[in-house]
């Protein structure tokens, strides 16, 4: 079985900022919300660790399999979603008139602008990952883990749970939220 974690917590997250690739740390609520997930999770074995390079995942994935030995092997395929030039904004999807508010609000609709990953790239990229994963292990006898970000998580679950780019959003993961991938 393949599940998705999401990252804890950031300052970015708080204030509504726009993070995609980048490089923001955790907060120490972030950080105690992967300690608050590895208690939860505690029962459930993994055999191996996938993780996006960036700061804010590679930490929650340190935290959350603390006194485990499970390797964590970073894999850019599990980066966050690219927003280009819009990175660092605020309150993107309350201004109509913004180049990213219809990735938000209708993503069907949303055509990429100035370096912005589009929705078809992230599904890719994203896919290749866990094709190589179910390559590479026997999903039948091993728990794999994927820590990463809300629109990675999303593109994973939708390329698998046959979601429809409409309702990309509604598959958005809570900070340190677990989620098993069906169909996988």
């Amino acid at each position: 079985m393949i599940y998705l974690l999401r990252h804890g917590q950031t300052d970015w997250n708080l204030i509504r900022k726009l993070q995609g690739i980048t490089d923001i740390p955790l907060n120490d609520t972030g950080r105690q919300m992967a300690i608050d997930a590895r208690e939860k999770y505690k029962d459930l074995t993994f055999t191996c660790c996938y993780c996006s390079p960036l700061e804010r995942a590679y930490e929650t994935a340190t935290i959350f399999l603390e006194d485990r030995d499970i390797p964590i092997i970073k894999d850019d395929r599990f980066k966050e979603m690219c927003f280009g030039p819009f990175e660092g904004e605020q309150n993107i999807t309350d201004d109509p008139n913004h180049p990213l508010y219809l990735l938000f609000q209708k993503p069907e609709e949303f055509v990429p602008t100035e370096g912005v990953e589009s929705f078809e790239e992230l599904f890719q990229r994203t896919f290749e990952g866990v094709e190589e994963i179910k390559k590479n292990h026997d999903l039948e006898k091993e728990n794999v883990l994927i820590v990463g970000h809300g629109a990675m998580c999303s593109g994973i679950i939708c390329n698998y749970e046959d979601v429809q780019l409409k309702d990309f959003w509604t598959t958005l993961l809570k900070n340190c939220e677990l989620h098993e991938l069906k169909n996988c």
